[in-house]
């Protein structure tokens, strides 16, 4: 009974704080709703003496993106802001030949009077965090604009987001990211609708009642001051912006996100583009929770429900991994539950996954349709982006998990950038992206192995039991096994 007790116990754990992550999410889409019932005016900038326009500093972190730069620079070029308060900082850590091209545009975009600089290291100290330090030290700007090398802003951005920074207290004005290629493939509409009820539900929901947001690495802008009066950039985890973040409203400087405005990004294409990314942004999340967690609680000016918000914020990666957790217990549940019949009180708490599942489904529903609007056809299509999303999403649980336990672990790796396509359509071809890796990883072989272990849950529910099977756990298994599927089947056949 040792082992029947100690899976009961993990397994109701896991399913407990999935619970309580939910109970958040559902206090978040509370939140959300309160505020989209109020309206923010912008405050217009006036073009006068006596409230001239700001410096700014756009700072672009570059490393080795030959598909994307000169697309990148020509939009930021094309930005509507006087040049004499302009300044374009291209961070560039390249390593490879698009350094010269790189380089040989900037020098073009010099000639029409663009005050635009070629900043480049002899090394990666810090990667991001570093390159983006390193640029501070010489920023003419009181603001800096930052945009990866994805990202399209439109003209008036700068004068959409600026105004905001009327209020001395505000440090960070962060906008939304629409997505370029979004329809591009069932991958990048996963990618969408997860990135849509984070830019909608999660930013929106915290942001509007006073608790931590982060700043998303990109398609924002900072108050030169707040980022030094907060420490500067650090390297020390993964996801350097959620850190900063941290930070700086730890230092009591307000975040503003404009959820109207839009900034344009191109989804990863490539499965092991998505890999990389996703791994980064998991094992960030959970090395900022073992950095910040004390932190955060020890702040005495904060209330609790920010410091219950802020802690799930920071444990949201870690979700994965009570996912798998609950995941691959549910096999020997299944099999305990039809086989010792006085434990089947202790099953009851399977229930409490079900709830939290139901609660993600109302709260992602209420961000669809904000985002595509509502009707029997559209919640339709809701049903079944949900349930396909909800399947990736775990068929990923082991790969983000292995990156959450690192992070817990203070396990160190490299920051591995995202390749950018510059795709839009499916006809265009990516698969000769240099920068995309074809070898084929233990993982990918684990989630070969985890899909035919759900398919042995499913047909497990014909067999278990005196009563003809047990089919309450068969929809969570049929969506772990199409989602470890895919997930394995477009890792093997989709180079890179």
């Amino acid at each position: 009974m040792i082992l029947e007790t100690l899976t009961i116990t993990v397994y109701t754990l896991s399913v407990l704080l999935i619970f309580a992550f939910s109970l958040c999410q559902l206090n978040l889409l509370f939140n959300y709703l309160s505020a989209s019932k109020r309206s923010y005016e912008r405050e217009d900038l006036e073009f006068d003496e006596a409230s001239p326009l700001p410096t700014v500093t756009i700072q672009l972190p570059i490393y080795n993106e030959k598909y994307v730069v000169q697309r990148l620079l020509d939009n930021i070029a094309s930005l509507d802001y006087p040049r004499d308060k302009l300044e374009v900082q291209v961070l560039d850590d390249s390593t490879d030949s698009s350094i010269e091209s790189t380089r040989l545009h900037i020098a073009q975009l010099q000639k029409t009077g663009l005050d635009i600089q070629h900043h480049t290291r002899c090394n990666r100290e810090g990667f991001k965090a570093g390159a983006l330090k390193e640029g501070l030290k010489s920023a003419k700007g009181e603001f800096i604009a930052i945009f990866d090398a994805d990202f399209l802003p439109a003209a008036n951005w700068l004068k959409l987001t600026l105004p905001y920074f009327k209020d001395p207290k505000i440090g960070v004005v962060q906008t939304r990211w629409a997505h370029l290629n979004k329809d591009y493939s069932l991958l990048t509409k996963v990618q969408a609708f997860a990135l849509d009820a984070h830019f909608t539900l999660e930013q929106v929901g915290r942001n509007s009642k006073g608790h931590f947001i982060n700043f998303n690495g990109t398609a924002g802008v900072w108050r030169k001051q707040c980022i030094e009066d907060a420490g500067n950039w650090e390297g020390d985890t993964l996801t350097e912006d959620l850190d900063l973040s941290y930070r700086a409203q730890l230092k009591q400087w307000k975040f503003k996100y404009l959820e109207q405005v839009e900034t344009p990004a191109e989804l990863p294409v490539a499965i092991s583009a998505a890999r990389s990314q996703q791994f980064r942004w998991n094992k960030g999340g959970a090395e900022n929770f073992q950095k910040m967690r004390d932190k955060l609680f020890a702040a005495e000016h904060l209330p609790l429900r920010t410091k219950w918000h802020g802690l799930f914020h920071l444990l949201s990666s870690s979700m994965f991994l009570n996912v798998l957790i609950v995941a691959l217990l549910s096999v020997p549940m299944l099999y305990m539950k039809n086989e010792y019949a006085h434990l089947h009180v202790y099953f009851y708490v399977m229930s409490f996954f079900v709830i939290s599942t139901v609660i993600f489904f109302v709260c992602y529903w209420y961000m669809f349709k904000q985002m595509y609007g509502g009707g029997i056809r559209k919640f339709c299509q809701y049903i079944g982006m949900f349930f396909t999303f909800f399947s990736i999403a775990m068929g990923f649980s082991l790969h983000n998990s292995i990156a959450v336990i690192q992070g817990h672990l203070g396990k160190r790796s490299e920051f591995i950038r995202t390749p950018k396509f510059n795709v839009s359509e499916l006809k265009e071809a990516w698969k000769d992206n240099v920068y995309l890796k074809s070898s084929l990883s233990k993982t990918v072989i684990a989630e070969g192995l985890l899909m035919l272990y759900f398919a042995f849950g499913l047909y497990s529910a014909f067999v278990v039991g005196d009563a003809g099977g047990d089919f309450g756990l068969f929809p969570f298994h049929l969506m772990l096994f199409c989602g470890f599927g895919f997930v394995f089947f477009k890792s093997i056949f989709s180079r890179g």
